[in-house]
């Protein structure tokens, strides 16, 4: 079995730190036999090595290696590269085709980002794994093949499954040795000797004199995060080496080819979920509002009425007072002076200060709980209808996504167009 450096030196891996020595004496160790590996990695830290060094030690080597793009191939071809199809099989199958898992059956097949692959093609790739079998698409007989999978992926696989985006069956038939490539930012030893053989490999290529750093550019060059890791390192040796005269390199120069260099020894913001759009904010934000405002006038009216069928005026301003407190979120402060109130409860306190005999009757009462409640369908109505409109807009038309963007059953909303004649 080979060593570690003369590995190394076989696959130009620039690099001893310990992480990464141990993620290449793991792949030693398991080449030989034909289990599943999963690489884990960002993107950019040169997770494609691996199965190389995997394939060329074991008993495999001989037969064909293909590496495959899993987020690179359109979902609707996808089944079509991996298993192939019969001819027919779809429009524009004009002929028979042999998938990779044909066509490399003995050897190994690389699959890079397979946290992209659809839920159907996870499908597929389960029964591979687990008896070997796959079926072309269009085909109803079942092939056989010996292969060996390799995977990668820079997605939070737990993440993944638990978004339902991955299969956790199918993960666990990956995995059953996971090896992780570290980040270039944790591996501060490297950054200098993988920036010095780039610079020295673009200096051959473009025949001109290798760039050197100068020891402040070299401290930059260290404090820098690199999210784009050892891709982006090796871009940013190529922009320098071919764009800059002078081949001594000092920190205000190299600064000029890092982006985000003020925030670069931040901590990185990991596992962030997607935010929705401002607008589906604004509209959450103010359907809660309205709401509350209507749960609190609906408890207002029905409190009112049944104090001033019983004539207890004061009750009344105390109950009205404590509402008032309750909407404008003064607690512990002295309540609002009544001018400030909203008119509906300066109109309903109005029997406290009223003689009793010019109090309206009952049904007028009533009449009043009734306008106010009018008012107020018709305020929420104008914002449905608001909304309803704009996500229209926005949409070009497009009902589906429209009902989407509201957050309602593309069911209600065609109730609601056909409610408010839209």
């Amino acid at each position: 079995m080979e060593g570690i450096q003369s590995i190394k030196q076989r696959f130009e891996i620039i690099g001893n730190d310990p992480k990464l020595n141990r993620a290449i004496e793991k792949a030693i160790q398991v080449a030989p036999t034909d289990i599943s590996v999963l690489v884990t990695g960002e993107s950019g830290v040169g997770k494609e090595s691996l199965p190389k060094i995997i394939h060329s030690l074991s008993h495999r080597k001989h037969a064909k290696y293909i590496a495959v793009n899993c987020g690179a191939i359109p979902e609707g071809t996808i089944d079509s590269e991996l298993f192939g199809h019969e001819k027919g099989a779809f429009t524009g199958a004009t002929s028979t085709r042999n998938g990779y898992f044909e066509v490399a059956d003995g050897g190994t097949i690389f699959l890079d980002e397979v946290g992209e692959l659809p839920l159907t093609t996870q499908v597929r790739l389960l029964r591979v794994l687990e008896n070997g079998e796959f079926l072309k698409v269009g085909s109803s007989q079942v092939q056989k093949t010996d292969i060996r999978i390799v995977a990668a992926t820079n997605i939070k696989m737990f993440e993944a499954i638990k978004k339902e985006r991955f299969r956790e069956d199918l993960y666990y038939r990956l995995s059953t040795v996971e090896i992780n490539i570290p980040p270039l930012r944790e591996r501060q030893d490297d950054i200098h000797l993988l920036f010095r053989k780039f610079a020295s490999d673009f200096g051959q290529k473009y025949k001109m004199p290798t760039i050197r750093l100068e020891d402040n550019a070299r401290e930059l060059l260290l404090k820098y995060r690199w999210p784009g890791n050892i891709r982006q390192l090796r871009n940013i040796a190529e922009q320098v080496s071919v764009l800059e005269e002078k081949r001594n390199i000092s920190a205000f120069t190299l600064n000029g080819y890092l982006p985000n260099t003020s925030n670069s020894t931040l901590p990185a913001v990991l596992g962030s979920d997607k935010k929705e759009s401002d607008f589906s904010t604004e509209r959450e934000i103010l359907y809660k509002v309205l709401f509350d405002m209507k749960g609190d006038l609906n408890d207002l009216k029905k409190l009112t009425m049944e104090l001033l069928k019983n004539n207890d005026t004061e009750k009344v301003q105390e109950e009205n007072e404590n509402l008032i407190r309750k909407i404008y979120g003064n607690e512990g402060e002295e309540i609002p002076e009544q001018e400030s109130a909203p008119s509906e409860f300066l109109q309903l306190q109005e029997p406290h200060v009223e003689p009793v005999a010019h109090q309206p009757a009952q049904e007028d009462k009533y009449h009043f709980a009734e306008e106010i409640q009018e008012e107020e369908t018709l305020s929420l109505q104008e914002k449905e209808i608001e909304l309803i409109k704009k996500s229209l807009e926005r949409n070009r038309g497009k009902r589906k996504a429209a009902a989407a963007e509201l957050g309602i059953s593309e069911r209600t909303l065609y109730r609601k167009i056909k409610q408010y004649d839209l």
